[in-house]
């Protein structure tokens, strides 16, 4: 049987690279999402951006705002406007626990992708996330340049002492 996760990022339609630049995520969380017809349709061709899209909570619901989807081109009889407050489905108890954190100090919510489920639903992937400074995205870009370089080297090794014995 197929790994979950391999599942999901086979169907994976949008993601928000950006985010764990900006941010520190703390915690993941995944949430259905309340789509229209022709909404479907534009996610499944992967007609989506998160880069502006954060989620709040409001009297007791999530809701995602500033996610883009593009209106479907064949439904021409339905008119949706593409940067809608969605509703996200998720259970009371994730509610208020996602309510309570994002009221201490710096904690927002923000997607982190969007997919499809095995079983055919729209997801997204929540993160609760704290903002990084301007220092802490240096650091990060000089660590991931490191880890690069020490990839590539390692690689070059390998390949030299591959080589066979003369």
């Amino acid at each position: 049987m197929a790994n979950k996760d391999k599942d999901t990022t086979d169907r994976a339609v949008a993601s928000n690279r950006r985010a764990y630049h900006d941010y520190f995520i703390d915690d993941k969380l995944e949430a259905g999402i309340e789509l229209l017809g022709p909404e479907v349709k534009s996610v499944r061709a992967r007609h989506v951006s998160l880069g502006e899209a954060h989620a709040e909570v409001r009297l007791g619901e999530v809701w995602l705002v500033g996610a883009h989807i593009t209106p479907y081109a064949a439904a021409a009889h339905v008119t949706i406007e593409p940067v809608r407050t969605r509703r996200l489905l998720l259970t009371k108890a994730e509610i208020r626990r996602l309510e309570r954190q994002v009221q201490q100090k710096g904690y927002t919510i923000v997607p982190l992708r969007m997919y499809f489920s095995p079983s055919g639903y729209a997801k997204v992937e929540l993160g609760l996330a704290r903002g990084k400074k301007m220092y802490d995205k240096r650091d990060s870009i000089a660590e991931r340049d490191a880890e690069r370089r020490t990839a590539r080297e390692q690689s070059d090794y390998n390949k030299k002492g591959s080589g066979g014995g003369d």
